[in-house]
Order: C-alpha cells, then structure tokens, then sequence
C-alpha cells in the first residue's frame, strides 16, 4: 500500500477544460483505459518529455504537434508504451491523432498522444479509435476523478490535487492529475501528469515557469533508477478565469503550481512499487546544487540502502559508503557530517560519540525516513525523495507482463 496517501476524493474543475474516460480494452479488463482531454480554443499548452533517447512514438508526435500547433484534444491511453515500435508505432499514434481530429472537427496537429504500460507492443489503434465517440459524447468538466484512476498502471492509488490562488484578488484555479510508481528516475518527469489552470498566462512564460517547476519537483525524485521511455508533463492554460498572470502575479502562480507538482512526484515516490517507506534525502553544504543533487541520487538509487531501510535495518555503513562513492570531485570526508532523522551518525568524518544501535533502530522503523548529510564544502542544497525496496518490488515487476 501507498505510504500515508490517500486517494482524492473531490477535485475542482477547470473552466475550459473536460474530460472523459472509457473502457476501450486495451489491455486491462473491466476497467476505463482512455482518457480524452478537451481544451477550449485559445488554451496554451506547455510539456516537457522524457530525455530517453528510445522515447516512446507518441512523445515524438507531440513534440512536432506542439511545435505545430494549439492542442484541442490530448488522447491517453493505458496498458500500452507504444515503445519500441519502430515506424508502425509512429503510424499507430498518428492515426489516433487523425481519427480524433476528424470527429473533433480539429486538425490532427491539435491532437496530442500519450501511452504508458508495456513496452515493445504494437497499439491497438482499432480499440483505441472505436472508443473515440463514446468518449467525446461523455466529455464532462468534472472528470478529473475519474480520469486520474483511468492512466494508472501499477499505481495502487489515483493521484491528483486542486489548488486555488489569488492573484490581485481574483480566484485562478490548478488541478493536476499523475500516474506512476515504477521506472522512476528524474531525467524529466518520470510519469505521466496533466496539470491544467483557468490562469490567462503568455506561453513562453508557461514553459520557463513549467521548466523552473519540474527542477524543483519531480526531478528530485526516483524510485529505481529506470527512466521511462514516455514521460510526459503537460500543463494546459485555459484563460477562462480572464485572470491574467503577469510579472507581477507570477510568484504566487508559481508557487501555487509548485505545491501542485511537488504533491504529485512524493504521491509518486509513496506508492513505489512495493513501497513500505517514504525517504527524504538533505544534502546540504555542497558547493553547487548538482553535486547535492549527485550525492543524494547516490545514496537514494543504493539498493543496500533502500533495502537496508525496508528491513528497518540502521545499517548506516550503507550510506556512508554510497555518500563516499557519489561522484564528487575531491570529496573531503572528514568535512561531512550525517544524520538520520535527529540521530547524528557521523560528525566531521568520525563515528558520532553520541549514537547508539537503538536510537538508529527507532528512526529507521518510522514509515517516513529522513536522511541529512552536510558536506561542509559550500552553500548548495537540494533534496531527493526516494522509497525502499521490498520484497514485492521484485514481485510486481517480475509478473507485470503476466
């Protein structure tokens, strides 16, 4: 189960936006699979995509579509990559675009695709098309519930949020929707999400806003170290609310769609694949942000560690060896100081006088796990968020084609 997540029970709607979910069988039985996004006209639409140079067919489409055109409909489905699929794949995400655009009266460069699930299998581009009229005809602006439990894969738990800001004292309304709970290492986004606002906001200011927010949120987080061959970010800016956001209201818009972000990578992070803890990762006193950020996918993506913690295990010999290998030129250990939760362990490079086996065993029973490592070598900081590793990981993965 999830670690302390729970699935939303209301969202708010975004004035511009519907959405509809409907069973098209692709692959999971007895459940909606197709998710279709209807944008109203004059909406800005940003995303940033996996790094994976074998990304998936789809996020090749919406990379030449959003540099095309002005998306009215986004199209995902679950339970197929439509990766690895060579030029039929790209043949099968574009057929979906243009069976779309003919019932939604658009140009097929204002159809965005997304899949996620298996890698490696064909699209069943005729199940996906033969739902498309269901699915325009249940367009509802208070789909998002629903449409945050229909992209799941192996999530146990529907992730989504709805913030409200005020910007000169007018209302502007965030909802966001993710999937994802394997394959998770920053190098983008690492999952699927839709983010959407009534904000009436310039586009290129989206995207560099999009941009600073990804840094923050979900690159700072990962569960095995596996970066998927579709993730995709995709933040939708209606204009309804005629709230404009200019330079002036940007820092609260920001913020706002900071918390919304930063909610859904942890929600990620808790419902790892066989998670059983959530683990913050501090490192402080770097002389750049990189090299904190290095240290701390070090000793987050260390299987000894993370299995360490699973087990409740206050091996911390784990993370010393994974903070001395982080690739850190010229590391001075006698400089670092390390603690896990408010129990020192290690103090300028020496076995801290003070600890004790079972003040490491307390913290490392918690269902939330904080690590702190000072480097003592600058001002830079930066967090990661990982999970352990269970016994079920393994299992989940093993069987996920099964």
């Amino acid at each position: 189960m999830a670690v302390n997540l729970q699935a939303p029970e209301t969202l708010l709607p975004v004035a511009g936006v519907r959405l509809a979910s409907v069973d098209a069988g692709i692959r999971y039985k007895n459940r909606n699979d197709l998710l279709l996004i209807e944008l109203e006209q004059g909406s800005h639409t940003v995303a940033v995509f996996t790094r994976n140079a074998f990304c998936a067919a789809p996020v090749h489409v919406c990379r030449s579509h959003l540099q095309n055109g002005s998306p009215r409909y986004l199209l995902v489905n679950s339970g197929n990559a439509n990766a690895g699929t060579g030029d039929l794949g790209m043949q099968a995400a574009r057929e979906c675009c243009e069976q779309l655009a003919e019932l939604g009266e658009c140009w097929a460069e204002q159809v965005l695709p997304f899949s996620t699930g298996v890698i490696g299998m064909q699209l069943p581009v005729e199940k996906i098309t033969a739902a498309l009229p269901e699915a325009l005809a249940k367009l509802d602006e208070n789909g998002w519930l629903e449409a945050s439990r229909t992209i799941m894969t192996t999530d146990t738990v529907a992730k989504a949020i709805s913030r409200q800001v005020e910007v000169f004292g007018e209302t502007v309304t965030i909802t966001g929707i993710a999937k994802g709970a394997g394959m998770i290492h920053p190098n983008m986004a690492t999952m699927l999400a839709y983010v959407a606002t009534d904000a009436l906001i310039e586009k290129d200011i989206l995207q560099r806003v999009l941009n600073e927010v990804v840094e923050e949120t979900f690159n700072c987080i990962t569960v095995d170290g596996d970066t998927s061959t579709n993730d995709s970010l995709v933040v939708m800016a209606t204009g309804s609310s005629g709230v404009y956001v200019g330079s002036e209201g940007l820092p609260a818009f920001q913020q706002a769609l900071r918390e919304v972000c930063l909610y859904l990578a942890q929600a990620i992070v808790r419902d790892g694949e066989g998670a059983t803890k959530f683990i913050s990762i501090d490192v402080q006193g770097a002389a750049t942000r990189v090299e904190a950020r290095a240290v701390g996918n070090t000793v987050a993506l260390s299987p000894l560690v993370k299995t360490a913690l699973f087990a409740s295990d206050p091996n911390w010999g784990r993370i010393l060896a994974a903070v001395g290998r982080s690739p850190v030129e010229a590391l001075d250990v006698s400089l670092i100081t390390i603690w896990l939760g408010e129990t020192l362990l290690i103090e300028k490079g020496e076995p801290a006088a003070t600890y004790r086996e079972e003040l490491g065993a307390a913290e490392t029973k918690r269902d939330e796990i904080a690590i702190r490592i000072d480097l003592g070598r600058g001002e830079a900081s930066a967090t990661t968020w990982t999970c352990d590793f269970s016994y079920d990981y393994v299992k989940i993965n093993a069987e996920y084609r099964s």
